[in-house]
């Protein structure tokens, strides 16, 4: 069952859930145990593990049909995650960012990584940076952020 779970699509699951094919397989292997040769450590294991994606290949292909008979495709509906152009996008702008940031000052460079990259307040980055308050590291990731929105307009 733990090797088995997740490993049915959610499009197809309301014909067949996991669990079912689980003990089909098991039941069907069971009925032919008489038949099953061992061939070392594991074999059976091996052996249901084969059955079962079998299975869940098959219930794939079966609902594969019936979407197609149906002229409905029940696989359309879009993926919860980014989509591959979005991937694509994000990567060209981290890409930009980080050409941009090894042109900026060393102290810049600081400031932008320790607020948005890594997060750190600004009396953490008054600390790290060496400023007397954390209003004046404010104002400093303010014009560093200005800085590297210039930098990254020229590219």
């Amino acid at each position: 069952m733990r090797w088995a779970h997740g490993r049915l699509p959610q499009w197809v699951r309301n014909a067949a859930d996991t669990a079912d094919i689980v003990q089909d397989v098991l039941l069907q292997t069971f009925r032919r145990i008489d038949r099953f040769e061992p061939r070392g450590h594991r074999a059976l294991q091996g052996y249901l593990r084969r059955s079962i994606q079998n299975r869940i290949t098959d219930e794939i292909r079966r609902g594969l049909r019936v979407v197609m008979e149906d002229g409905e495709a029940a696989f359309d509906q879009p993926s919860p995650g980014p989509s591959p152009l979005d991937l694509a996008i994000r990567q060209q702008a981290r890409a930009r960012y980080l050409a941009a940031l090894d042109r900026l000052r060393l102290e810049d460079r600081l400031l932008i990584v320790g607020r948005i990259d890594l997060g750190y307040s600004y009396e953490q980055l008054a600390i790290v940076s060496g400023r007397v308050t954390p209003d004046a590291t404010r104002v400093a990731v303010r014009r560093a952020l200005v800085r590297l929105a210039k930098t990254m307009g020229r590219d």
